[in-house]
């Protein structure tokens, strides 16, 4: 078989998660050969991503190269990645998580203020709106870029602190002080690396099938089931994480207002049955008691 061409945005993390899916093929012997290409997510640094009004910002450019058959599968993190895929593109893969959190990064003048007194660099409304459910009179500055440029915008910037994902910071290996953020419900699917698959290349598709880690595949189509079923796109202040405890799941989810006022909490403990929805089942809990009502008032403030 030929070499297994894999599509990634050119961003040093985003190779870096095009690698690691390179070498779990390689470890099966497989040939691969790894495609960047740049997305337009990555083309417009200026503007934060709910007002350029498209979901699928990172994985549009990835999706229209595996149906041009430029690539032969695409990875994604999969946070980035819409509920809803294009025709004929189907999630194949998922690597096992390994960092889900969010963290407090801090400039060096900052490093003695109270949580409160920070101004903080933040872009992400769910970032935004669980914080300020914990401290209201935040004043936040829009920030985006890849990691390293965040950093030097923070250092460069008139603000106090930035909130990223830990996953990044580990896979770089940046040394770096941060704090761990107990307030925060990480981004539905954070911190996990997907394949997708063209439905047209199931001799591939079986390949990738072969390093799915599904553990964390349950977990993920939990919490991607509950964002699609809130309707909340990638972009809503919805957090959702679902983790495997011996022999049972917990879930916990947040679908916030804009401003933190008003946030629904979902924590439940469960016995897997894959016959059953249960990301639906817990969204349907927070639409029937004010959800509906909260998404509509945050899609129109958007």
């Amino acid at each position: 078989m030929k070499s297994i061409r894999i599509g990634t945005r050119n961003s040093a993390l985003a190779l870096w998660q095009a690698r690691e899916v390179a070498r779990h093929l390689q470890n099966n012997n497989y040939l691969t050969e790894i495609v960047p290409i740049v997305s337009s997510g990555d083309k417009n640094l200026n503007q934060p991503l709910y007002s350029l009004g498209i979901t699928g910002v990172f994985t549009r450019d990835l999706d229209v190269a595996l149906l041009n058959d430029e690539i032969d599968i695409a990875v994604h993190s999969l946070k980035d990645v819409p509920t809803q895929l294009p025709h004929n593109i189907e999630m194949i893969a998922y690597l096992e998580r390994d960092y889900p959190q969010d963290i407090l990064i801090r400039k060096e003048s900052a490093k003695n203020k109270e949580l409160h007194e920070l101004k903080l660099a933040t872009s992400s409304l769910r970032r935004r709106a669980f914080w300020l459910r914990h401290f209201p009179t935040t004043e936040f500055s829009d920030i985006r870029g890849n990691i390293q440029t965040r950093l030097q915008k923070l250092e460069d910037g008139d603000f106090d602190a930035t909130i990223l994902s830990l996953a990044g910071i580990k896979r770089m290996k940046m040394e770096i002080d941060y704090e761990m953020l107990p307030v925060m419900i990480s981004a539905p699917s954070q911190g996990v690396i997907a394949v997708a698959g063209h439905s047209d290349k199931p001799e591939i598709n079986e390949i990738l099938k072969q390093i799915n880690h599904a553990p964390t595949q349950i977990c993920v189509e939990i919490e991607r089931n509950f964002l699609s079923t809130l309707e909340g796109g990638c972009t809503a202040p919805i957090g959702a994480f679902a983790e495997i405890i011996e022999d049972q799941i917990r879930f916990t989810a947040s679908l916030c207002s804009l401003d933190g006022k008003n946030c629904i909490a979902i924590d439940e403990n469960f016995e897997y049955d894959p016959s059953e929805n249960f990301g639906e089942k817990f969204a349907k809990v927070v639409l029937e008691n004010g959800g509906k009502e909260l998404m509509a008032e945050i899609k129109s403030q958007i």
